[in-house]
């Protein structure tokens, strides 16, 4: 699978958004006090990043701050629930497979399953978002047209480049079989794909084809807008898909709410009514939705503010009924102090890593050494060992969450039956299970490499992540390193431009199960590979990993995948992200699972006092 959500870039912190003066029209006071009853109640969330695009699916947007609103606004075949099963959602339509050799998987379209423009869903809009996303239609790679935050530029002629990468949905080379009626769409898979029942299916319906054809070939009519969108696809119709491309990557895109209605155009049972730029989003209910996940509340305002105190304030004072600041010890003592507010506190869906750059002329790059691939790993390796994993731990989050531990895997998350494999195959504990400082000296001495500048990239004005820093800075540099402060308010919009750091320093949310989950990390060409690490041998493990379906040999592929991360130096996971999450408790119904969207999985279920 594709996606991991960038939390907070995933969820502990990400752009700073400061909230000014400025607030929702809907006012301040308790939020729900005066929603007159179940149905009229307004609730208000605080977050702490803004959304800045519709299409999650794109590899600029794939960030937690879009896919929650988009969770509100679109409707989808399947979603977690608190367990991390697959619920369906037949209001909507189903997902079976129906043949397995070759794989086939049908997809049927309930007839309730519509865009909020009255166009109902349709094989267009399922057939743009496989043609989208598996790269299969592209005649150039994205990364090499795109700017220093990530985005295409805009091409012509029959350039076709849409910036998106799904190793899975790229397993789809045939065009689909389509009923006459546009209701069921048949894909059929080249190999075996262990994880098509949440392809294509989940967190969202994808941009609506009719609309992305009328921006890009002129055609307001939402039938033959359809019918054109699968021409494209079907005839491979470069120059109409070159035109579709440049509307897809970045024609949903914007900050505050857009004049042109067209974007707003959703499946599910929120519309967007209004969006001041860094400060507040309101999606409030659509009465013509007829769907299953009707909400029992009439509105929800997000306001913005990464500041998890300010977040904390706010629920105190009846400013907001929810909230999901970054945890800490205080955070945590300071929400539970406040009358009539629940608090959950566990596990989230969040792990903390440091990654490295292979490729931008810095300390870890062969080439910065003649191409000498050894001594750049050798460098890697150091670095890596000096990272104090275990007292940020000890000092950071177990006074949030006392059983707290470091993170040991790429692939798995702790307490999943195969994370102690991962962490035995690996090799984490020679590797990297006590800080060495003089083994580090040593593989620097090696190396002949005297004085490394490694630039760290982080979220600037996010204290969990300072003090992070502070720790490995004081690390590193007893072994020789110069560990550059990185801080970055935009950090996650300046990740694809690695030529601004050497390291980062953030968190992945996992948006799904699939075993593939992890193939865009780490693959070459990866979404999500950002310091394009390379490695052939795990891009192999991954097409092999794609097709198994035998859970145990499933294990033993990851396994082999966790030990070239670690021989390779690719970085370093440090510890699964505790959670804190304050809900009034007027609000029943609320619980966190462990992958995207989190707290909000269950929206439809929520009931309103």
């Amino acid at each position: 699978m594709k996606k991991r959500f960038l939390s907070l870039g995933a969820a502990a912190a990400a752009t700073a958004l400061l909230l000014s003066a400025c607030t929702p029209n809907n006012g301040g006071g308790d939020a729900s006090a005066d929603g007159g009853g179940n149905g009229d109640a307004e609730l208000k969330v605080m977050w702490n990043q803004s959304f800045y695009s519709s299409n999650i699916n794109s590899s600029t947007a794939n960030a937690v701050a879009n896919s929650n609103i988009k969770y509100f606004t679109d409707d989808a075949f399947s979603y977690y629930d608190h367990d991390l099963k697959v619920q369906p959602n037949t209001s909507f339509g189903k997902v079976e497979k129906v043949s397995d050799s070759p794989m086939k998987v049908k997809f049927t379209i309930a007839d309730t399953a519509k865009w909020s423009d009255g166009t109902p869903y349709s094989a267009a809009d399922l057939v743009l978002a496989w043609g989208a996303q598996s790269t299969n239609f592209n005649t150039k790679d994205a990364a090499k047209v795109a700017d220093d935050s990530g985005n295409v530029k805009k091409q012509s002629g029959e350039n076709v480049v849409f910036n998106s990468a799904d190793p899975g949905i790229a397993l789809i080379k045939k065009f689909p079989e389509i009923s006459d009626d546009g209701k069921s769409v048949t894909f059929e898979y080249s190999k075996p794909f262990a994880d098509w029942e949440i392809t294509l299916s989940q967190q969202d319906s994808g941009l609506p084809a009719h609309i992305v054809a009328k921006k890009a070939l002129g055609l307001d009519d939402a039938t033959k807008a359809n019918d054109a969108v699968l021409k494209a696809f079907k005839d491979d119709d470069k120059a109409s898909l070159t035109k579709l491309a440049n509307v897809w990557n970045t024609g949903f895109d914007f900050t505050k709410l857009p004049s042109d209605p067209d974007l707003l155009v959703g499946t599910g049972p929120f519309k967007m009514t209004e969006f001041q730029e860094g400060q507040f989003l309101t999606l409030e209910r659509r009465d013509d939705y007829a769907g299953e996940r009707k909400p029992d509340f009439k509105k929800i305002t997000f306001r913005f503010n990464e500041d998890p105190t300010a977040a904390v304030q706010a629920l105190q004072n009846g400013e907001v009924d929810m909230i999901n600041p970054q945890a800490t010890a205080d955070i945590l003592k300071s929400v539970k102090a406040i009358d009539g507010v629940n608090v959950l506190n566990a596990d989230g869906a969040t792990y903390e890593h440091v990654d490295l750059v292979f490729a931008n002329g810095g300390p870890f790059d062969p080439k910065t050494y003649g191409g000498d691939k050894e001594k750049a790993k050798k460098v890697r390796k150091a670095f890596l060992q000096t990272i104090p994993r275990e007292k940020i731990v000890n000092d950071i989050i177990k006074p949030l969450k006392e059983d707290a531990q470091v993170r040991d895997s790429f692939i798995q998350v702790p307490g999943s039956p195969t994370y102690d494999q991962m962490v035995k195959d690996g090799g984490w504990d020679a590797a990297y299970g006590k800080v060495d400082v003089d083994g580090a000296k040593k593989l620097l001495s090696e190396a002949g490499v005297s004085k490394p500048k490694v630039r760290l990239i982080y979220a600037k004005g996010n204290a969990r992540r300072e003090q992070e820093f502070q720790l490995i800075k004081e690390s590193a540099e007893q072994a020789g390193f110069q560990v550059v402060d990185g801080a970055d308010a935009q950090w996650s919009e300046h990740l694809p431009d690695t030529s601004r750091y050497d390291a980062s320093l953030f968190g992945w949310q996992s948006e799904n199960t699939g075993v593939s989950a992890a193939d865009a990390n780490f693959r070459s060409t990866g979404q999500n590979n950002y310091g394009k690490y390379n490695n052939p041998e795990v891009d192999k493990l991954f097409d092999q990993l794609q097709g198994e379906l035998d859970p145990a040999k499933q294990a033993d592929i990851s396994g082999k995948i966790e030990k070239h991360l670690v021989d390779d130096g690719f970085g370093t996971t440090i510890f699964q992200f505790p959670e804190v999450i304050g809900v009034k408790n007027t609000i029943e119904g609320v619980n966190s699972t462990s992958v995207a969207p989190t707290l909000f999985w269950n929206y439809f279920d929520w009931k309103v006092q």
